[in-house]
């Protein structure tokens, strides 16, 4: 059983100042308020209200942390780590701002940030949201994860199509890095049960749980000289 399984709720920050002190990793989510962000969460950990999931987009304004720890364990390996999720227009001005800020300034200098998934709806991945996230995060040099949510929604031709579509703007914004940006992609469905290992397996790597020493098939990545036996761009 994934440890991500033993995942519960520990705070909720509404500014910097209030992150937890401690030193071990950060595996952050972040994406567009109806990207099935939460749900994703959800699946991930075999939980079904961890993250709290609103039929409201635009409700979670702070950012919410979920220590990864076995049962008798007195200290977290890790943290899994909700952020406010953007783009929602009916969102006063005021409260848009505060988290907006609050979400670039996290992802942009938080040490213990290990990497960043990015929840995107398959059907139109790569908005200008989007990639503004991924040009906050870029200069990092930290490793980002894309899941394609909602791939249940498409056939498969157009799912292929999305995924090379991803791809190959993955491996543009990596040609801007020297190569050594891991920048991976996947499909992925909450309804289908779709790429839940193979999420659950980069996540695990970020936090260095024991499980992610474990042989898994390797994610969909970018790079400059992609290998015949791998599904990569």
């Amino acid at each position: 059983m994934s440890l991500l399984h033993q995942a519960r709720f520990f705070t909720t920050v509404n500014h910097l100042r209030d992150l937890p002190p401690t030193a071990v990793p950060e595996v952050a989510f972040a994406g567009r308020s109806n990207a099935g962000k939460s749900t994703a969460i959800n699946i991930l950990c075999n939980q079904k209200r961890l993250a709290f999931s609103s039929k409201t987009p635009g409700r979670t304004q702070h950012i919410n942390y979920f220590s990864v720890m076995p049962a008798k364990a007195e200290d977290p390996l890790g943290f899994l780590v909700d952020l406010p999720g953007y783009g929602y227009a009916e969102v006063p001005g005021e409260a848009k701002s505060h988290w907006e800020h609050l979400l670039g300034d996290y992802v942009q200098t938080r040490p213990q940030l290990a990497g960043l998934v990015i929840m995107m709806d398959a059907r139109r991945p790569f908005t200008g949201l989007d990639c503004q996230m991924v040009e906050w995060f870029l200069p990092t040099g930290k490793p980002i994860h894309v899941l394609l949510t909602k791939a249940d929604k498409l056939t498969n031709n157009d799912a292929s199509r999305s995924l090379m579509g991803a791809r190959k703007v993955l491996k543009d914004y990596q040609a801007q890095t020297d190569g050594d940006v891991s920048l991976t992609v996947q499909l992925f469905s909450s309804l289908k049960r779709r790429g839940i290992e193979e999420a659950q397996r980069i996540v695990a790597g970020w936090l260095c749980l024991p499980e992610a020493s474990e042989p898994v098939p390797p994610a969909t990545q970018a790079k400059k000289t992609p290998s015949p036996n791998a599904q990569r761009g």
